[in-house]
């Protein structure tokens, strides 16, 4: 496996130049395309902007039978969606956001074999009339797809627990299909350090998988973070940057909702045009944000990490963070928003000055953070005592709302099998083991980033183990290297 004949490879090019309109891949798309389509378990880590979509949806089209993409968030589903309707190929998102009458045909479309491409949601992959329908025997399923991969990292254990049983997909819908089937699984993401690749292979029992790991260094990208030393001082300088950027467009990524929506009050009082972009907006609402942005009608959206991920606005120059990301994955993906067209573009940070004394911020957002993590943590091994050996998901988080986050904290430590998407068993000896191990900051590799003398892009490939090319590496323009 691995390589395709010379005569499936001129294939792959002429339908990729009948569908996209391009003479010639981007390094590594054909490489990775080839992987794929010899039915091989690939991890692709490639930057932002690399073209990782193309890579698992002209391999889609090119076979017979299903390919399952599994997303993060409606938005991304309902892009890449659109896109690929546009140019009249067979695919489908499904989430909560479509109307009982599209859902219905969607699901038909699936029973008569007539998509290559279902986009849905990890909640939405194990809705009880969608498993069954793709585990009838004669629906085809060549593969799935994890798009987003580090999500599996960033949320899968207490936020969405739903993406800590991806690992079961495979094993029990190959059991329905009929023997000699075979289904491959791809996982794309753009920031996924080392201990975030192994955990990916782990939860989705990828079988001796070809590997793709590309630096995420952006010679374009000129990062800088600087320090603030109070509430007021921090708006004063993102005003400041904001105007210095001359109406250019750009992004304020911002914590959570209710941040976004009163620094975009705060902006607009400045004469700021602008708007507010996260999750709580409806589907309508946000596609308008989108299209404002891209086409130039909103200079800069202030937005959560709703915003951003498959989003292509090639000519954005700069991204700021009004308050620092928790993880530097997390910030890798944010910045990466910035100069897709290859031009240059700034990526500001601003936080607390270190001591905490003048501007505790985001250390109370880190503490925060830490205590619900370890509050989740309390609860869920309060449960445990009242787990039975064996289960089912449904009957428990009925029972016990907390339940599916219980499970998958279990399943993260060892202490846990899940046995199919349903149902689990629970290790020997866990309900007399110590307990959850106290959390300790994930931020502290982020705060480390903040404050560091060295090159900062010669900080984040060492933090995403590119050693070697991080060895006496200097960009020249980031701020500490101007300093």
């Amino acid at each position: 496996m691995g390589t395709l004949p010379a005569d499936d490879l001129e294939r792959v090019r002429k339908e990729f130049k009948r569908i996209w309109g391009y003479d010639s891949f981007r390094p590594p798309q054909a490489e990775i395309i080839t992987s794929l389509l010899s039915g091989r378990d690939t991890l692709i880590v490639l930057p932002t902007g690399a073209g990782k979509s193309i890579c698992f949806q002209l391999p889609a089209m090119l076979q017979m039978g299903l390919t399952l993409v599994i997303s993060p968030l409606v938005a991304l589903m309902e892009d890449q969606v659109e896109d690929l309707r546009q140019r009249q190929l067979p695919a489908a998102a499904l989430h909560s956001d479509i109307s009982p009458r599209d859902r219905q045909a969607i699901l038909r479309s699936i029973e008569r074999q007539q998509l290559r491409l279902l986009y849905l949601s990890p909640e939405s992959l194990f809705n009880a009339a969608l498993w069954t329908l793709l585990c009838q025997p004669q629906i085809r399923i060549t593969g799935m797809v994890l798009d987003e991969a580090h999500c599996l990292a960033q949320w899968g254990e207490t936020f969405r627990p739903t993406y800590r049983r991806l690992g079961t997909v495979r094993p029990a819908l190959l059991k329905q299909k009929p023997p000699g089937t075979r289904m491959a699984i791809a996982a794309f993401t753009a920031t996924a350090d080392p201990p975030t690749q192994r955990l990916i292979c782990s939860v989705l029992h990828l079988q001796q998988p070809k590997v793709f790991r590309y630096s995420p260094y952006r010679p374009n990208l000129h990062l800088r973070v600087q320090t603030v030393w109070s509430p007021g001082h921090r708006r004063h300088q993102l005003f400041n940057f904001i105007k210095s950027q001359s109406n250019q467009a750009g992004l304020v990524y911002a914590r959570t909702r209710r941040d976004c929506e009163t620094l975009v009050e705060t902006l607009r009082e400045e004469g700021y045009r602008t708007a507010a972009y996260h999750a709580g907006l409806a589907a309508s609402q946000r596609r308008q944000l989108e299209a404002d942005w891209i086409s130039g009608n909103l200079p800069f959206v202030v937005c959560t990490n709703a915003f951003g991920m498959g989003i292509n606005k090639p000519n954005c120059r700069w991204v700021t963070h009004f308050q620092a990301p928790f993880t530097l994955p997390e910030y890798i993906q944010e910045v990466g928003r910035g100069g897709r067209d290859g031009q240059r573009a700034i990526a500001l940070t601003l936080v607390s000055e270190p001591t905490g004394w003048l501007d505790s911020e985001d250390q109370q957002r880190r503490k925060y953070l830490q205590n619900q993590l370890q509050t989740q943590q309390q609860e869920a091994w309060q449960l445990v005592a009242k787990l039975p050996q064996e289960g089912d998901i449904h009957t428990l988080t009925r029972e016990h709302p907390q339940g599916a986050i219980a499970l998958a904290l279990l399943h993260s430590l060892g202490y846990l099998t899940w046995r199919d998407p349903f149902n689990y068993v629970l290790h020997t000896g866990v309900k007399t083991a110590g307990g959850f191990p106290v959390p300790t900051s994930a931020a502290d590799p982020m705060v480390q980033y903040f404050y560091t003398k060295t090159c900062r892009w010669q900080f984040l490939l060492q933090a995403f183990g590119f050693s070697q090319e991080a060895k006496n590496f200097r960009c020249g323009y980031c701020n500490t290297c101007q300093r």
